[in-house]
């Protein structure tokens, strides 16, 4: 199913207006509460977020928003991956707005005062089971546009153990199908190879021949390996999405995010037996780049590694990795 757009729809402006309200409330901001701009800035970025967020669940005034959708808000951010602290920078921006709300009497409750400001230091995201990952990939088994974008998108993503930010801006160019490597820019712009195995590039391939080169070659980053079904560049979010369906059509009952399959990644290849100093290069840790002990690990070598140990590389398992 399509997402909704995210400009907001035609409708009488009202004294519960978010768009309304959330000008007047930045404004409130910059003038009464003298913030410097830098945080009126990431405050008004917040507020975009949220008020994008609220539009697409079909919330156009105040007095519409529970507790429910700030809670979603905050759920959805930390499975994208955001610091604990940006996380409660956000929930602090939208709290203060509805203090705000409540102020103009544009609303009668605060639907944040239930919610916790998140605790500093994530909890790990839930590992899947490689039964699961195999249910949620083989579980796409159509030849929709869709279907083989976002096959092609999760056996990327499940055999290489990006960041959801390092997927999305993979190129073209990035990806040597030939040497079986994808280069990545991680944080700090710190270039990384990484191998990919055959599962992922037979889907990618597929995608690329059948359904990228001829339908979506319109749109501002046509380098970009992955696109909207309109051949724009994806988001962070919309990756979320597509991943929260298909675990759902897939009947598996846990919550997923992008880092969910990256630590999952991780997490089978130790358990099937490669060492950690392999996976700590494959996945681009920080720690690896002071202490430089990891850096001079053979491509081959990590080549091997993906090939031995990973779930969908194993010899045993290679006379059904593909046939979908």
């Amino acid at each position: 199913m399509a997402s909704k757009e995210s400009t907001t729809p035609s409708s009488p402006s009202g004294p519960g207006d978010l768009e309304r309200l959330g000008s007047r409330f930045l404004g409130h901001l910059s003038l009464d509460r003298g913030l410097s701009p830098l945080t009126a800035e990431a405050y008004r970025n917040d507020l975009k977020r949220y008020f994008r967020f609220l539009r697409e669940r079909g919330v156009l005034n105040a007095a519409e928003i529970g507790t429910e959708h700030v809670r979603a808000l905050i759920a959805m951010l930390t499975d994208l991956g955001m610091a604990a602290s940006s996380v409660a920078r956000n929930l602090t921006a939208i709290r203060m707005f509805h203090r705000f709300c409540l102020s103009e009497q544009a609303a009668s409750a605060d639907p944040t005062g239930p919610v916790d400001i998140p605790r500093r230091g994530r909890k790990l995201p839930e590992v899947l089971e490689i039964h699961e990952v195999f249910r949620i990939l083989e579980g796409i088994g159509g030849d929709t546009p869709k279907d083989l974008r976002d096959r092609s998108l999760l056996e990327f993503l499940y055999a290489t153990g990006l960041r959801v930010t390092e997927l999305i801006t993979v190129t073209l160019a990035d990806l040597d199908e030939r040497e079986r490597l994808v280069r990545v820019l991680g944080k700090g712009s710190k270039e990384r190879i990484v191998p990919v195995g055959d599962a992922a590039l037979h889907f990618t391939r597929r995608y690329r021949e059948s359904i990228r080169s001829d339908k979506w070659k319109a749109g501002s980053s046509r380098d970009r390996l992955f696109l909207s079904l309109k051949g724009r560049p994806l988001t962070r979010f919309a990756v979320w999405k597509i991943i929260r369906a298909r675990t759902a059509e897939a009947g598996v009952g846990k919550t997923v995010s992008p880092h969910t399959f990256r630590h999952s990644f991780a997490t089978h290849l130790l358990e099937g037996g490669a060492d950690l100093r392999s996976v700590q290069e494959l996945l681009g840790h920080s720690d690896i780049s002071t202490t430089q002990i990891y850096t001079h690990l053979d491509r081959e070598f990590l080549r091997e590694v993906i090939t031995t140990f990973h779930p969908r590389e194993r010899k045993e398992q290679r006379g059904t990795r593909i046939d979908k």
